[in-house]
């Protein structure tokens, strides 16, 4: 890494580690507005889009505050503990629960924290003849471990579609699937999902790089590793090449955007849930400035635009929700032509939200918004198995699959 974290951040993980988040936050903020400089030799980049995940738990929904005291490392996480009192139900964003997830990275090794500070449920199991595999890819730009979810059904012999998934800021392959739930879907539908790992090695927070120039090109830096990665996956299995996909979560979203920009030849169709657009960073300031209060939508529609379907909260304090609307209107759907309709809903004991759709002249859907309503940074509809999910809904990753077979490749391939 050769970009540095803004001046002072190692003093904001100080304060918080310390308990101090009111101060660590209020720093954090002055940074931001550019009143100190970053010395020379400061630490690696920290662009983490991701607020811990600590809520009250779903068969609990009123569950009361707790007593909020400081946390100190290797305190024991658990209902009640002097840490878990910092948070409110309901998904949380922003600086202060950057600061907390990194907080998090201070506490004992091995301890999975879930909903309400309670153990995660475990992940679904793996049906009889799927598997679920680690292999790894490299090219000029570095290499890239990943795992494979091959499902059991394999629609008789027939070449299937793939999703690539590509996770947040400090999640892992295992942690994004089990939040998602896609590898269940999968095995519905019959799909195989790959998942590419961003190490800390690449960033300190495993947050793909969506803000660096080189990391927003075809043919260069993390573009090329999981485009490299998705065609390795194409050529060891039976695939459908008109029915390939990518999606992500955060900093995964903006990646997926990047990825359908720069190979709308590969990729049928991009899922962004809380992403940005391409081309909104291009340093650390700028990147910041982006997910605090959005990044614009830069540039114009591509030649070929991607169909593109949009998840963002409209309670998003850690990735602006105008991020959501700019990635709409670069995915092309102010386009001549396109027809706008607009549905609303209600999850049963959930969020209600907003369906924004736009299609072509033959009824296809092009573009695809959701607007969670009361929602925050998470995964919607996902599993509390998982980091940053937000089981009230609604099922994003069902919606995402429903409309990836549903794009326009992949109908006239005759699915």
């Amino acid at each position: 890494m050769t970009d540095r974290v803004p001046a002072g951040m190692a003093e904001a993980l100080r304060l918080t580690r310390a308990g101090d988040l009111t101060g660590a936050t209020a720093l954090v903020q002055r940074l931001l507005r550019g009143e100190s400089a970053a010395p020379p030799g400061a630490g690696p980049t920290i662009i983490d889009a991701e607020p811990l995940r600590v809520d009250a738990s779903p068969d609990i929904p009123d569950a009361p505050p707790r007593r909020a005291t400081a946390f100190k490392p290797g305190n024991a996480f658990k209902p009640g503990s002097a840490f878990a009192g910092r948070f409110h139900s309901g998904p949380r964003a922003g600086l202060g629960e950057t600061l907390r997830g990194l907080a998090a990275r201070a506490m004992p090794a091995g301890l999975d924290l879930g909903v309400g500070g309670l153990a995660r449920p475990a992940a679904d199991p793996l049906p009889d003849g799927a598997s679920f595999t680690t292999a790894s890819y490299d090219n000029a730009a570095g290499t890239r471990s990943y795992k494979l979810y091959v499902p059991a059904n394999r629609r008789d012999g027939q070449p299937l579609p793939l999703v690539v998934m590509l996770h947040g800021c400090t999640q892992s392959p295992d942690d994004f699937a089990a939040g998602t739930r896609m590898n269940r879907l999968a095995e519905e539908h019959g799909c195989l999902v790959v998942y590419p790992e961003q190490p800390s090695s690449a960033n300190a927070q495993r947050c793909w790089n969506w803000f660096n120039p080189a990391d927003q090109r075809r043919g260069d830096g993390e573009p090329s590793l999981i485009a490299g990665i998705t065609r390795r996956v194409m050529s060891d299995h039976a695939v459908d090449a008109d029915r390939v996909f990518v999606a992500g979560l955060s900093a995964g979203g903006a990646a997926a955007v990047i990825m359908g920009a720069a190979y709308p030849d590969l990729y049928a169709a991009v899922g962004v849930h809380s992403g940005l657009p391409q081309g909104a960073a291009h340093d650390i300031p700028s990147a910041f400035a982006a997910m605090r209060q959005g990044g614009g939508a830069v540039g114009r529609p591509s030649a070929r635009p991607v169909p593109t379907i949009v998840f963002h909260g409209d309670r998003d304090s850690t990735v602006h929700p105008r991020n959501g609307d700019d990635v709409i209107a670069q995915s092309g759907a102010s386009a001549a032509g396109l027809r706008t309709t607009v549905e609303h809903g209600q999850v049963p004991g959930g969020h209600g939200y907003s369906r924004r759709i736009h299609t072509d002249a033959s009824g296809l859907a092009l573009c695809e918004q959701w607007t969670i309503q009361g929602a925050g940074h998470a995964w919607a509809g996902g599993s509390p198995a998982g980091s940053y999910t937000d089981p009230r809904g609604p099922d994003a990753s069902r919606e995402m699959l429903r409309f990836f077979l549903d794009a326009p490749r992949g109908r006239s391939a005759g699915r």
